[in-house]
């Protein structure tokens, strides 16, 4: 080699760490782009790595996302050394949107239930909700009911048609964790998604919802990772989850397909069963005390109370009104409390006064009088003038047939029924007088169209049978 090839040789960089340059460069460009990289990249702030560092967790160590509609509350959990998770911190959700439930279709509007898997190819640094992830919905169960729909996400922007929204601020710091414990090492993030916290008040309360049965199996996973601090392997057969489970001989498992044999560590078992035990015997305990069964009625979602300051959200008509918790009896159907409220309101009876003493007329008086009455008869209301408008509440049978158990709104309807007092009143001609009938006082019964039990009636069929809501769909973010 000649002398100057030998101070060329010198100077002269490895392929390798020319790439790691070249990575590092654009990183750096990234960082400090304008544009959607910027958003990618804000770093954890520091009062959250004080949280972890506080917990045994380090920033780049596996993360763990749990969420609760109800409450609306997303948690995120962190790996100590130990292997162990702790909790780290609560964001308040800034909305959701559905009802408590399963997603089931496309364009249903509800944000799903069950155990989920993220994965470094679901980060999307270039959302048009500021920035999001994919939560992996629908996962090998949800394929195995027939459930569609697709790119549920957790996101910013604070607009929800079945996911998980957050504010802008917000989804900046859960996206950086998630980046950073990727970067750790992490190959995907289990995400645990939740009804409700699966406290025995809230069991006792909706033990009739036909969802329960569902809800118990994600009890299941959450009581696993309550007594163990780690996170629940995740499987499905017959249907169902299963948790820490292996079918003896290595047979696969399978969501469509029934399950084989399985095998559990059994000192977790032991914990999971006592566990459940303890809350079972609780919920008993409540239900002696005359808990109420009930189900709760969104109009589309929520958000967290926290979160009432938010002016850009999306449906906010949708969340002006406090849920509705419809009472339940023995056996899952509404209870029309409202009638019961009725008929304990007694109705005032007009006041009798003594009439005045009758002055002396004569007959020819007297009879241009009934002459003059027979001429002028007092006007009668129009056929088209709806009851609510003739009232100051709606009768009693009309807001029990607003709470038919038919109405799609009591049953996860994405879109609130059409209330009965605002339906529009159907024109009639009006009715012909009986020959009997006095003149100026018009018959009324319980058969004419214009009385109050047929206007009710009328009312209540447009709402039955009225056209499908309108449903959202599952947006692209």
């Amino acid at each position: 080699m000649t002398k100057s090839s030998q101070k060329l040789a010198k100077f002269a960089v490895p392929a390798g760490r020319i790439a790691a340059v070249a990575m590092v460069a654009g990183l750096l460009a990234a960082c400090q782009d304008t544009g959607t990289g910027t958003k990618a990249y804000q770093p954890i702030p520091s009062e959250t790595l004080a949280l972890m560092e506080s917990k045994g967790a380090a920033k780049n160590s596996p993360v763990l996302i749990r969420a609760y509609k109800k409450e609306a509350e997303l948690e995120i959990w962190k790996m100590k050394g130990d292997g162990q998770y702790a909790y780290i911190k609560t964001f308040p959700m800034c909305r959701w949107s559905g009802q408590l439930g399963p997603k089931v279709r496309e364009g249903d509007r509800q944000v799903p239930e069950g155990f989920y898997t993220i994965t470094p190819g679901q980060m999307n640094p270039n959302s048009a909700y500021y920035l999001s992830f994919n939560v992996g919905y629908p996962n090998a169960l949800d394929r195995a009911e027939g459930h569609t729909g697709g790119n549920i996400m957790v996101h910013g922007a604070c607009s929800s048609a079945g996911c998980f929204s957050m504010t802008d601020e917000q989804i900046a710091e859960i996206y950086a964790i998630a980046r950073e414990a990727f970067a750790g090492g992490q190959r995907s993030i289990q995400m645990q998604s939740y009804p409700f916290r699966m406290t025995a008040e809230n069991l006792a309360k909706h033990r009739l919802d036909p969802n329960m049965p569902f809800w118990r199996q994600l009890k299941e996973g959450s009581d696993r990772f309550e007594v163990t601090k780690r996170e629940p392997q995740v499987n499905f057969c017959g249907r169902r989850y299963v948790f820490d489970a292996t079918a003896s001989g290595g047979q696969r498992l399978e969501a469509g397909v029934a399950c084989p044999p399985l095998q559990q560590d059994p000192q977790a078992a032991a914990l999971v069963s006592e566990k459940a035990r303890a809350d079972d015997a609780k919920v008993a305990e409540l239900v002696s005390k005359g808990v109420q069964p009930i189900r709760i009625v969104y109009n589309d979602g929520g958000q967290h109370p926290s979160m009432t300051h938010v002016m850009e959200v999306s449906r906010p008509e949708a969340i002006a009104e406090a849920p509705r918790e419809i009472p339940l009896d023995a056996k899952g159907r509404p209870i029309p409390a409202i009638v019961q409220v009725a008929a304990a309101k007694p109705v005032e009876a007009p006041v009798q006064t003594a009439p005045a003493p009758a002055k002396a007329v004569s007959a020819k008086s007297s009879v241009a009088k009934s002459a003059k009455s027979a001429e002028a008869p007092a006007p009668a209301k129009s056929a088209s003038t709806p009851v609510a408008e003739e009232t100051s509440e709606p009768s009693a049978i009309s807001r029990l047939l607003s709470f038919s158990p038919k109405l799609p709104s009591l049953f996860g309807s994405s879109e609130p029924a059409q209330a009965v007092e605002t339906a529009a009143p159907v024109p009639v001609p009006p009715p012909r007088p009986r020959a009997s009938a006095q003149p100026g006082k018009p018959q009324a019964s319980a058969a004419s169209p214009n009385s109050p039990v047929r206007v009710a009636m009328n009312a209540s069929s447009r709402q039955v049978a009225g056209a499908a809501p309108v449903l959202g769909s599952d947006l692209a973010h």
